[in-house]
């Protein structure tokens, strides 16, 4: 099974390096739409909806019909997606390709289905900790090249995270395997974004799904903001931006590619997932105070290692507390959940960025991952 997790694995790092080409100039690109503040939040609200809407949906639709054909689908669609983007004229193309694109990358949730299908209870934390390095090493690579590429035009990191897409559905096309076995069972649900109420209600799966939306919304209000509160408060570029995401990502890249497995298999995923959303909540708190340079850069350090325990011990106690043929739906209804978490985010950053303080939305984040991580006591009693 080594083989095609890695297959797995690449096409996911192939994937988030596109997306994260674009991280560092998001803002700066929609500014120069003359989009407000407010108005660069909303993007990545759409972007959000976008994937709340898709993601239960990819998870039931690759439940029925297979892991392959849905990956290799919406990674073709993401690059036509990406191309539009890029070649926007009007403020309101943005809004609609933006929507699009994360319709399109929900497709995390098939991954994560992927890594369901070829591992152990026992191994689930670890695969889910491969696929989360391969997050990092998406948002350390892809952040860093658009940043450089910035410097030749806005929209030469889109077109060319667009042709990595496209790069990527050729590679998937010749080498992705499909995981899910031929005939396994598959529970009759509609396929509905509204079935994430009973993916809420699911006795054991439900609050860890809750504990999703608050601690990705704490998270998404700092990330929906700190490149506005890099460039007005600290005058940083978009090429600084995509350096310090770079080598943040370093950080987050080693944690959850190696060292959560040894965490996991020392303490269990359930003390891990509050200690990690803890150490997230204190790199938050200092991070408004925090200089350009060694200051700043060690307080992302903490929120990567935080993130890093964090998410795939979180992630995997989810995967381990359904069955089989639930893999797909859940995991998919819980991507849902982190997405509806990162709609709502950007648009309560933005307004505590522009009506109250540029510093606001990192306190306010950081008080309530305090109370996600009584909650994560609860949920994984």
């Amino acid at each position: 099974m080594k083989r095609p997790l890695l297959v797995v694995f690449f096409t996911v790092v192939l994937d988030l390096v596109g997306f994260g080409l674009v991280i560092p100039l998001l803002a700066f690109y929609a500014e120069s739409f003359q989009a407000t503040p407010l108005q660069v939040t909303a993007m990545m609200t759409c972007f959000s909806l976008g994937q709340f809407f898709a993601a239960p949906i990819w998870g039931q639709l690759s439940d029925r019909y297979g892991r392959r054909p849905l990956l290799l689908f919406s990674i073709l669609m993401t690059a036509l997606s990406l191309f539009a983007f890029g070649s926007a004229t009007e403020l309101w193309m943005l809004f609609l390709f933006r929507t699009l694109h994360g319709a399109m990358t929900a497709n995390i949730a098939i991954a994560q289905a992927c890594v369901a299908d070829l591992t152990t209870p026992e191994t689930r934390a670890k695969g889910m900790g491969l696929l989360g390095a391969g997050f990092g090493i998406g948002f350390t690579v892809g952040p860093f090249i658009g940043g450089e590429l910035s410097h030749f035009g806005l929209a030469v990191p889109i077109y060319a995270a667009a042709f990595l897409s496209l790069l990527n559905f050729a590679l998937g096309l010749a080498f992705l395997p499909e995981t899910r076995l031929p005939g396994a069972a598959s529970a009759a649900r509609p396929i509905s974004p509204t079935a994430l109420l009973s993916a809420l209600r699911h006795p054991r799966a439900g609050l860890l799904i809750l504990l999703t939306f608050t601690y990705v919304f704490a998270f998404a209000a700092m990330e929906s903001t700190f490149t506005l509160f890099a460039e007005h408060e600290r005058g940083l570029q978009p090429k600084d931006v995509g350096r310090l995401f770079g080598a943040i990502g370093v950080v987050g890249a080693i944690v959850q590619g190696g060292l959560i497995h040894r965490l996991v298999k020392r303490f269990g995923e359930a003390p891990l997932i509050p200690a990690g959303i803890l150490l997230v909540a204190v790199g938050l708190f200092f991070l408004p105070s925090a200089p350009v340079g060694a200051p700043l850069l060690t307080t992302f350090a903490v929120l990567a290692i935080g993130q890093g325990i964090a998410t795939p011990a979180l992630q995997s106690l989810v995967s381990r507390s359904v069955s089989a043929d639930e893999q797909g739906f859940i995991l998919g209804c819980n991507q849902s959940m982190g997405a509806l978490a990162r709609a709502f985010a950007p648009i309560a950053g933005g307004a505590l960025f522009s009506s109250v303080s540029h510093a606001m939305p990192f306190y306010v984040s950081a008080g309530l991952l305090v109370l996600s991580a009584a909650l994560a006591l609860r949920a994984t009693r």
